[in-house]
């Protein structure tokens, strides 16, 4: 398995390592729901460098991206990034990644660990078959290093580290600066509900900044956070995970993704998903909560009336909320909030209802404040 380059150091914090996506990552640190709170209420430091990065630029760059991803990239400025998916001819989900504009012909997508080499074939294969000449296409991975920091708390530590105006950066923006005297690509968004950054450094030096950051943010109650944390975070905040929310089979429509879709454009994908948005999709990703005790966990069944009409795709017991939650797939005609529903769980049908997504947003932290401060 690959090792990011700030694994001793993980070693060395105590943490529990495990595989994911081929990359020995930690887990915890010291237990899930610490790492979740101090997250929610000051600040987490996360090891990214096991998520990849892929460069493409070129003359034919924006023209190859057009073709691949389904959101319109036309208006995209340098300095901003953009949330897109990859789509195969059958309207199917490749990967839902990150686009950065870096300059007006260089771009760099961030993929999911797992989905990266896939990821970069694809891009070659389009790029031959469709003869854009014009194009460099380079990974990166292994050259970057990626952390994130987020949480409430998390502007001011890295602020204290670097001489950029954070204030001035927006959401899904980013800059070229300094951060702990390494250069670095900061950008401005969040994977876990919060507010935050991503910090892009090489991968030789990104130790460094890890060591800085923990040190800056200590009197503040930065904590290093896991694996295990991360996922609480974004399922909290009703965001997907690839594998299990969304693979090959899965159509954006069918997600919460739709919004980044773009008929009016020509992609791979596109004549399936137009057809798609004609007849309507027969199913829905929907967030649920348990009404009875019991947590769902991936691949448990959704009943109703008795009869299995979908599966769960995550869940787990909401920290924040304290309340168990989940993603599932149902039909349609399920989807309305409050509708009730059952997850089978050890062969016993538990209750649960349909909720809005997300089941958490940072605006209405002042109640989790109250309880957790």
């Amino acid at each position: 398995m690959k090792k990011t380059p700030l694994y001793e150091r993980h070693l060395s914090l105590g943490a529990k390592m495990i595989d994911f996506g081929g990359w020995l990552m930690p887990v915890q640190y010291t237990n899930v729901i610490e790492e979740h709170h101090a997250t929610r209420t000051r600040a987490g430091l996360f090891d990214i460098c096991h998520m990849g990065e892929i460069e493409v630029k070129g003359p034919q760059a924006l023209a190859l991206l057009q073709r691949v991803v389904s959101r319109n990239l036309e208006k995209q400025a340098v300095g901003q990034m953009k949330l897109c998916v990859l789509t195969n001819e059958q309207g199917g989900i490749l990967d839902d990644l990150t686009v950065y504009r870096l300059e007006n012909d260089h771009y760099m997508l961030v993929t999911n660990a797992a989905s990266k080499d896939k990821d970069l074939q694809w891009l070659e294969t389009r790029k031959k078959a469709e003869g854009f000449s014009g194009v460099e296409i380079s990974d990166r991975t292994d050259e970057l290093g990626k952390l994130d920091i987020q949480g409430p708390q998390a502007q001011a530590i890295l602020q204290s580290l670097t001489e950029a105006d954070l204030n001035a950066l927006k959401y899904y923006n980013c800059l070229n600066t300094i951060v702990a005297g390494i250069p670095a690509l900061v950008s401005r968004s969040g994977y876990t509900g919060e507010d935050g950054f991503e910090i892009y450094a090489a991968g030789e030096r990104i130790g460094v900044a890890w060591d800085r950051l923990l040190a800056a943010g200590a009197g503040a109650g930065l904590k290093p956070v896991g694996l295990g944390a991360r996922d609480t975070l974004r399922l909290e905040a009703g965001m997907m995970l690839y594998g299990h929310e969304m693979d090959e089979s899965v159509s954006p429509l069918e997600v919460t993704y739709g919004w980044v879709v773009d008929l009016e454009k020509d992609f791979i994908g596109r004549d399936a998903l137009s057809g798609q948005k004609k007849t309507g999709v027969s199913r829905k990703l929907v967030g649920f909560e348990m009404v009875d005790r019991g947590i769902a966990r991936q691949g448990y069944k959704v009943l109703k009336y008795g009869r299995e009409i979908g599966e769960v795709t995550s869940g787990t017991l909401a920290p924040t909320l304290n309340k168990a939650v989940g993603l599932a797939f149902v039909p349609v005609i399920y989807t309305e909030p409050e509708t009730e529903i059952d997850i089978l769980i050890r062969e016993r049908p538990v209750r649960a209802k349909i909720v809005r997504l997300p089941f958490y947003n940072r605006k209405d932290k002042a109640v989790f404040y109250n309880v957790f401060i």
